[in-house]
């Protein structure tokens, strides 16, 4: 039943709305990493790399000159993206901490949310 469910409920989403639903889960493993011990590497690695690769795909899309998004707007979202790889490394060096990574998927949340629908 859940898996019919999970299938119905993909099959019914919006490119928007599947966008929204990833960065969600990204963000709360990343959430559920920043709480772990740092010696748990593998929930931070899991987390940061999930995180890492979200943000490739993205910058990867926005490279692509058939993208309909507006110039400067694509080249935001590539600059994040290799920050997030940058912060993403410092992290794992105990540099950094989770928040900056979560703060942007935050705001690019609020940004794909709904009207009316606040970030997770």
């Amino acid at each position: 039943m859940l898996k019919a469910y999970a299938q119905a409920s993909t099959r019914t989403e919006t490119p928007r709305e599947m966008e929204y639903r990833l960065f969600g889960q990204v963000t709360r493993a990343l959430m559920h990493a920043a709480t772990v011990d740092p010696s748990d590497v593998k929930t931070r690695i899991d987390a940061l790399d999930w995180n890492r690769r979200l943000w490739s795909v993205l910058a990867t899309d926005c490279s692509d000159p058939s993208n309909q998004l507006n110039t400067p707007l694509r080249a935001q979202i590539i600059s994040i993206s290799l920050f997030v790889g940058r912060h993403s490394s410092a992290i794992m060096r105990g540099e950094e901490d989770f928040e900056a990574l979560i703060d942007i998927n935050r705001s690019i949340m609020q940004g794909l949310a709904p009207q009316g629908q606040p970030a997770a």
